[in-house]
């Protein structure tokens, strides 16, 4: 024994399970019929920090949303994308509310809970990938944090890029993004700056997710500043046109396709 996890889809066996522990049911039996009490999502971050969070929050119906996940879908226009739908929360209520809504993701075992609860379009595979498939839209949704899904300064030009492949003229982001430098936890602020001596931006976390005896790769995941993400933005086909931070630190991001 290595004591380091198997690789595989951790975060479509933890909805899986959150999903089971939620409602009793699922997409399938799980294991021996016992249900782990309660679902935590572990992560593992390179400088050692591991912290967990209980996973039934992607599942939260609208009434346990947070104030901007309801200013985001209150924005959104036309054909919808909604990258990483997870077990489909934002698709749901977008479903319920008549929006044509598309769910991304790459995991295998999030989609199948997705679908199992009700969303009826579901494309398995990155953005990037997504593009192949001929398909454009109106809207993009990254909420969930998922404006972390620009990685950094290496990713978010080819991200941008695809973005704009997908889009419909006019077409626009919105991404849900955490200011990450408004803390004074020295875990916190000791990790920004080895991350600026390595070159990096002071948010862009190293990290793994893991669950049960399961984990992921290593992956760069994005929290920065709308200062910071301006600046990724600069020179792409996308301008920033608006940025809602009523939540600070938290922030809705809006671009719209130059």
């Amino acid at each position: 024994m290595t004591g380091e996890p198997t690789i595989g889809d951790v975060f479509g066996e933890m909805i899986r399970d959150a999903y089971a522990v939620t409602t009793g049911i699922g997409p399938r039996p799980l294991v021996g019929g016992r249900l782990p009490r309660p679902v935590i999502e572990i992560i593992e971050r390179d400088d050692g920090l591991v912290n967990g969070a209980p996973a039934e929050h992607y599942l939260d119906p609208p009434q346990r949303w947070q104030p901007y996940d309801h200013r985001a879908v209150d924005r959104v226009r036309g054909q919808v994308l909604d990258i990483g739908v997870g077990a489909g929360r934002i698709a749901l209520d977008l479903q319920d509310r008549g929006v044509p809504v598309t769910g991304l993701d790459t995991s295998v075992g999030a989609l199948r809970v997705s679908r199992h609860r009700g969303v009826r379009d579901l494309v398995l595979g990155t953005v990037d990938e997504h593009v192949a498939d001929g398909r454009r839209y109106d809207t993009f949704l990254l909420l969930g944090n998922n404006l972390g899904l620009f990685e950094g300064r290496e990713r978010a030009p080819a991200l941008l890029a695809a973005l704009a492949a997908l889009a419909r003229p006019g077409a626009q982001v919105i991404a849900h993004g955490t200011d990450p430098y408004g803390t004074t936890d020295p875990v916190h602020t000791g990790y920004h700056e080895l991350n600026r001596r390595r070159g990096r931006l002071g948010g862009q976390l190293r990290l793994r997710l893991r669950y049960r005896l399961l984990g992921t790769e290593w992956f760069d995941y994005l929290v920065c500043s709308v200062e910071e993400f301006a600046e990724l933005v600069h020179g792409s086909p996308w301008r920033l046109v608006d940025v809602d931070d009523q939540d600070h630190p938290y922030y809705l991001a809006t671009l719209r396709l130059a």
